[in-house]
């Protein structure tokens, strides 16, 4: 391209140099190829200038080029030692990941176990009467339950000298003044007794009486019923110190709660509604059927066996009038057996049929008197718990009554119906159960009274007979005599 432009500038001279006028001298002619000469000398040299500048551009760039081309190796090299090192510490920070993954298991496990320890014994020092007297026992296990807290071993030690607290106290008999929750619902100052943590009990000027602990307000309340008889006693002489014995609810207040709630037996009745008086007029009526037929059946009792002995013996020596003598004088109680002798003595002298239907008669006479209230007794036994029945459904209608009326929201509503429903059932069987079983007592009874009356009636018409026949009753005073 330099080259080209040389040709250009030549041609141009040339071009000048022709076109001019003949005219001029050659002088100027000289002129000017001479000029035209300095001017391609000029081109010339500007374009070895540019030549030059050229290829140390092209030197420069060469040497840029190598420079970065060993910068970029040197980049490479640094990148794929980075890149190794990207690995390694991939590498470690997979294996420290599982490492505190399994750590992190761990804590969570110790965490999660020293929670429910911890929830176990707050539970337990908030349910312990012991609180009553510190409020602030429960708080020192409390902040173990916060979401996201993590025990240290501070946090376990005190939880656990606690609990060795709370079992220590547990053993202990303990006697202090402390501040109540009165009967009358007033806090008062008393001397509490804590026997363990089982039984809490008080001891003011004016009476003596059990405590029971109430987890919501952290008090220990006096139960609303005093106690009575045996318990009162002991509990009084054991603050005064006379006596080793006390009483302990081993339920931990239950028990002693449950005494409060009794109710006495003209209560219950009262809550069976107007079946219970059909009930109770029942079992007065079965009382006096059963004491007059025991009585009746206890006085008409005597050793038949022994007193048929004695008259066998008389009619064997052929003393008739003995025998009716000793038979009037103990018939004076009643005895359906010695009616049935007598009978049959007051007709020796006639035969045998005949002996045997007076007999008969005679015991067919006595049957009313021996079974006599036995039949109603049965059915007052049956009567009893059809009436227990019958208060069941009346008292289930009125529970259905109020459901109707008020709902389930309330079961006191619904006790009064099933109270009545429970009551009578369980006083009709109550009462029916001893009917029936008194009822079959005094039928044993009644049937052994019969059973020796038909007896002795046989022995009886059998005697009559051998009288009757002078041969077998020389046999009979043989056998007597030897």
């Amino acid at each position: 391209m330099k080259r080209m432009s040389l040709l250009k500038a030549a041609w141009l001279v040339a071009v000048i140099v022709i076109s001019a006028p003949a005219v001029c001298p050659a002088q100027d002619l000289r002129e000017a190829y001479r000029k035209a000469e300095q001017m391609k000398e000029e081109q010339r040299r500007k374009a070895r200038g540019k030549e030059a500048a050229i290829k140390a551009d092209r030197d420069s760039f060469t040497d840029a080029v190598i420079a970065l081309e060993r910068k970029q190796k040197d980049l490479e090299d640094r990148l794929a030692a980075m890149n190794s090192r990207i690995e390694q510490k991939t590498a470690r920070r997979e294996d420290l990941q599982q490492q505190w993954t399994r750590q992190e298991l761990d804590t969570r496990e110790i965490s999660g176990n020293v929670r429910v320890a911890a929830r176990d014994v707050e539970t337990i020092l908030v349910d312990s009467p012991f609180t009553a007297f510190a409020p602030g026992r429960a708080e020192r296990v409390g902040h173990l339950l916060d979401q996201g807290y993590f025990p240290d071993i501070n946090d376990i030690s005190g939880m656990a000298a606690s609990l060795f607290e709370e079992i220590r106290l547990s053993g202990q008999v303990r006697m202090q003044e402390s501040g109540i929750i009165g009967r009358d619902g007033e806090k008062v100052t008393a001397s509490v007794l804590t026997l363990g943590k089982f039984s809490a009990a008080y001891q003011t000027p004016q009476e003596t009486g059990f405590l029971r602990y109430m987890p919501e307000g952290k008090e220990l309340v006096a139960l609303s019923t005093l106690p009575r008889g045996g318990w009162g006693r002991d509990l009084k002489a054991y603050f005064a110190g006379r006596t080793a014995r006390v009483p302990l609810d081993m339920s931990g207040g239950n028990a002693l709660a449950q005494i409060t709630q009794q109710t006495s037996f003209r209560e219950q009745l009262e809550a069976g509604g107007p079946i219970v008086w059909p009930i109770l007029g029942l079992a007065v009526i079965a009382l006096v059927i059963v004491i007059s037929r025991a009585v009746f059946l206890q006085r008409v009792h005597s050793n038949t066996d022994r007193f048929m002995g004695e008259v066998n013996g008389l009619v064997a020596r052929g003393d008739w009038g003995g025998a009716e003598d000793y038979v009037a004088r103990n018939g004076r109680n009643g005895s359906p057996v010695i009616a049935v002798i007598r009978a049959g003595l007051g007709v020796r002298d006639r035969d045998r049929e005949t002996v045997e239907n007076v007999l008969q008669e005679s015991i067919l006479h006595q049957l009313p008197r021996v079974e006599r209230g036995l039949s109603a007794l049965a059915v007052l036994g049956a009567v009893a718990p059809l009436l227990g029945l019958l208060g069941t459904v009346t008292g289930m209608i009125n529970t259905f009554r109020v459901i109707t009326l008020f709902g389930t929201g309330d079961p006191k509503l619904m006790s009064g119906g099933i109270s009545e429903a429970l009551v009578t059932t369980e006083l009709g069987l109550a009462v029916a159960i001893p009917i029936m079983l008194l009822h079959t007592y005094l039928s044993r009874r009644s049937g052994a009274i019969i059973d020796q009356m038909e007896e002795k009636a046989v022995q009886m018409a059998n005697l009559i007979q051998l009288h009757r026949n002078p041969e077998m009753e020389l046999k009979a005073r043989e056998a007597i005599g030897g």
